[in-house]
């Protein structure tokens, strides 16, 4: 029995060691994953952050970053609002520039900003902080940056490749039915004013403008393509209006001007050439927003 007995201890010695070095093992990955760092090339110069991102506080880009299945701690509250992302955003904090305690307590270890925001050298103490400029890219390419800055620049890529093939089929079919030289206004209204917009002010505008090539009046081309946006009032709405029209349409917003006569001797509203849009849910540019605007824009000019 002896004999047996002192093998047998020196067998459960040698198991128990084994697993104590594996746990260390273990830990010591886990420890180098967490402190595995790359250096992003930022509009702003150089900055080291986590290879993959584990906490991330997204005071800009959020949408970009939700398409990626980053993992989001804390959103800005317009972000938050959109009903696209509401459920993808269940249990995140909604945090602003300003409220640096509740940052801090969030413990990130990455923070996206927009570059018009204050406290960028204070959030930088936080936690390494990528600032975007918006505009400065183009939708598609800002998709592919926020791919690099989270290490999954090849899925952003590939998405971004099969939404322009996809998006580029929808407007051949598009223009066969329409016509070629169809034009397209999209319009957004709030209490006071009207707003017509150009090729790059999200609204589906990428899409509809460059990805789609449909086209858009000559007077809006004139007064929002190179601004982007353009004011105007309801009486001289119908000289911005195209053959077919976007209307961006903010729920919340008392639309009376719609039983105007102005309203309705719009061409494109007596021939039922009018497809709403809820303007809460197309202010982005993102992958998630611009899929479920492909499908909108879709449906309703091919009667999908």
């Amino acid at each position: 029995m002896k004999k047996l007995f002192i093998p047998f201890l020196l067998l459960c010695v040698l198991i128990l060691s084994a697993c104590g070095n594996n746990e260390k093992a273990n830990e010591n990955n886990d420890s180098k994953t967490k402190s595995e760092t790359i250096t992003y090339q930022s509009e702003t110069g150089p900055v080291k952050i986590p290879k993959n991102p584990k906490r991330i506080i997204a005071l800009s880009n959020g949408p970009n970053v939700l398409a990626l299945d980053g993992n989001i701690v804390g959103i800005d509250q317009w972000t938050n609002m959109n009903p696209l992302f509401q459920d993808r955003l269940k249990g995140v904090e909604v945090v602003s520039e300003d409220d640096l305690e509740k940052i801090i307590e969030l413990e990130p270890d990455l923070i996206i900003a927009g570059s018009e925001m204050k406290n960028i050298g204070k959030l930088n103490e936080i936690a390494p902080t990528v600032v975007f400029t918006w505009g400065k890219l183009d939708y598609l390419s800002q998709q592919i940056e926020i791919g690099k800055l989270l290490n999954k620049e090849k899925e952003a890529k590939e998405w971004v490749k099969d939404f322009e093939t996809r998006a580029e089929t929808a407007g051949k079919a598009i223009r066969a039915k329409i016509g070629e030289d169809a034009t397209v206004s999209v319009i957004e209204n709030d209490a006071k004013e009207f707003y017509v917009f150009g090729n790059n002010y999200a609204r589906g505008t990428e899409i509809l403008y460059q990805a789609m090539d449909l086209k858009m009046p000559e007077k809006v081309k004139e007064k929002a393509l190179k601004s982007g946006i353009y004011v105007l009032s309801s009486e001289v709405l119908p000289e911005y209006t195209g053959d077919y029209i976007i209307f961006s349409k903010n729920p919340d917003v008392v639309n009376s001007f719609v039983e105007t006569e102005t309203w309705k001797n719009i061409p494109a509203v007596k021939n039922d050439r009018i497809f709403e849009i809820n303007s809460k849910a197309s202010t982005y540019s993102d992958p998630i927003t611009l899929e479920h605007l492909l499908e909108f824009f879709e449906k309703s000019f091919l009667n999908k």
